[in-house]
């Protein structure tokens, strides 16, 4: 293979297109250097840069009873976290997508990722007077609540194996985790779903709430208490 002649990133002009070229450089094999493709989406890295700066901010809480991202969907086995919500940085997710694939390389399966490291962090120096900003951006992090799937393995995988892969995975990550698979029931907060517990009860309240007075036979007789004054 010949030597490549390297051009610029920018369109070709007419006097740069192989056409216009002598014969001894007809024969060179021209480089492309710009392609049409849209680069590869990272889940570790946003696609677009931040307008304002993040807050630190907390993870999000479902109030309403909300059991949305607690169950494997697009997999046969997941990765929940079952302590509390925190922080994630995207280096320990990284670290721990490629302790999974280290694993179970050479075995066919796919790996899917269910968050997204899209909030920025931007710290300020030791002993720095107070005020003058926010601070320069330091890495990217995801916001993880309690009890969300972060990993999901789909393949032709024995569940000892995709156990013992996540379990890896999670001695990477901070804090507690858990092995779920696809036919495991929802999780509101901490409490799962399932053996006499239901969305619906949790809902329902703890305390009977008191019947109105007038829905009794004989409602109780109001005292004052004020003294009367004597006749």
């Amino acid at each position: 293979m010949g030597p490549q002649m390297k051009m610029f990133t920018g369109p070709l002009s007419a006097c740069t297109r192989p056409t216009c070229l002598s014969g001894s450089l007809a024969t060179f094999s021209l480089a492309r250097c710009f392609s049409t493709t849209s680069p590869a989406l990272d889940w570790l890295t946003p696609k677009f840069a931040e307008k304002s700066k993040s807050p630190k901010g907390r993870p999000h809480v479902a109030t309403g009873g909300s059991t949305r991202g607690t169950t494997v969907v697009w997999g046969d086995f997941g990765l929940r976290m079952k302590d509390h919500d925190r922080r994630m940085p995207a280096s320990a997710l990284k670290i721990a997508e490629e302790t999974i694939k280290r694993r179970l390389r050479g075995m066919n399966y796919k790996l899917y990722k269910r968050v997204s490291a899209n909030i920025g962090v931007y710290t300020k120096g030791n002993e720095q007077r107070m005020g003058k900003g926010k601070g320069k951006f330091d890495y990217w992090t995801v916001r993880l609540p309690v009890s969300r799937v972060v990993f999901e393995l789909k393949g032709d995988l024995h569940e000892k194996v995709a156990r013992e892969a996540f379990r890896l995975a999670g001695h990477k990550l901070p804090g507690l985790w858990e092995f779920v698979k696809k036919d495991d029931p929802p999780v509101v907060g901490i409490t799962k779903l399932g053996n006499g517990v239901t969305l619906e009860s949790l809902k329902r309240a703890r305390r009977n709430p008191p019947l109105p007075t007038n829905a009794l036979e004989n409602p109780p007789k109001t005292t004052s208490s004020s003294p009367t004054s004597p006749q």
